[in-house]
């Protein structure tokens, strides 16, 4: 089976079936960061990068093994690759806010939305719920389905899941507060460098299927601006193709942060989480035609 048939039968396992509803591979990955946590744990970088290799070593030589031995392991490989990303779930989430919108409910809709953004939700209005969401939905878009696709393409299925791991312990341990300074350096800062590239291509694609001349210049001058190096360019990006203006002020914690604004045009509404949806169904089409081109194009310079 091509890469391209694999990624494509990945995408629709994920489209029919969605998340498994009870044990999910990543969720007892999550119980096992936390048992691993309070062994480990103290307030050191060491300890930390300790932590993140204990967890994911095992997981890379179990899954070689098994792909390995298997007797169809292209069938497993795109099991593996639908079980790392998270696009019906991102969709499921990010409609389940704005039906809340719609429906006038804030309370609801603040109690969904704290399920995809860290940050406090409480005291959101209106915009600022739908505003948390299209952060969300541009920042996973390529946190959830096209950094794992990409690392898929890179280095198989062990690939792809190495990297939903390390982008699970990061969003477990990656915070800058007092107890994870140092205990989650080793996980953002690996989440850093296998997101550097996905995270470029993900903003490019996110000019090229909206608004390409105002994202190019989000992207180009907002992009450095934002404190993660990577969300930073996605979300500049996706906010300039789309027209909105998102960052600003947050709670985190019980902290007010000062974020910088990224994209340009009206605060977004509810409408606005649909079509930032839209625009990574669009950019993953575009994604599927260009790996498609891509293998097409190296399996003929191979056979020639």
């Amino acid at each position: 089976m091509t890469i391209t048939l694999i990624v494509f039968f990945a995408l629709l396992l994920d489209t029919c079936l969605g998340e498994p509803r009870r044990y999910h591979p990543l969720v007892g990955f999550g119980n096992l960061a936390q048992a691993v946590e309070q062994w480990l744990y103290a307030d050191s970088v060491i300890c930390g990068l300790s932590a993140v290799l204990l967890l994911l070593l095992p997981a890379i030589l179990f899954i070689t093994l098994i792909i390995n031995f298997l007797p169809w392991p292209s069938v497993f490989e795109a099991l593996l690759l639908y079980l790392a990303i998270g696009w019906n779930s991102l969709i499921a989430h990010a409609r389940t806010v704005h039906n809340s919108l719609v429906a006038d409910n804030l309370p609801e809709a603040r109690q969904h939305v704290s399920f995809l953004v860290s940050r406090d939700t409480m005291m959101l209005d209106h915009s600022g719920v739908a505003k948390a969401t299209v952060e969300s939905v541009l920042e996973n878009g390529n946190d959830a389905i096209f950094a794992a696709i990409f690392w898929f393409i890179i280095a198989g299925a062990p690939g792809a899941v190495i990297y939903r791991l390390v982008n699970t312990l990061d969003a477990m341990w990656g915070y800058r507060t007092d107890r994870y300074r140092h205990f989650g350096w080793a996980a953002a800062r690996l989440d850093d460098v296998m997101n550097f590239i996905p995270a470029r291509l993900t903003a490019l694609s996110y000019a090229i299927t909206g608004r390409m001349a105002s994202a190019l210049f989000c992207w180009r001058t907002q992009g450095a601006t934002w404190k993660s190096p990577n969300a930073g360019p996605v979300m500049a990006a996706g906010a300039g193709s789309l027209g909105v203006a998102l960052g600003g002020p947050a709670w985190y914690h019980g902290r007010l942060e000062q974020r910088p604004i990224l994209g340009e045009g009206h605060i977004p509404h509810a409408s606005d989480i649909e079509r930032a949806l839209g625009l990574i169904q669009r950019a993953l089409l575009l994604w599927l035609v260009v790996i498609g081109v891509g293998e097409w194009f190296a399996t003929s310079i191979i056979s020639a």
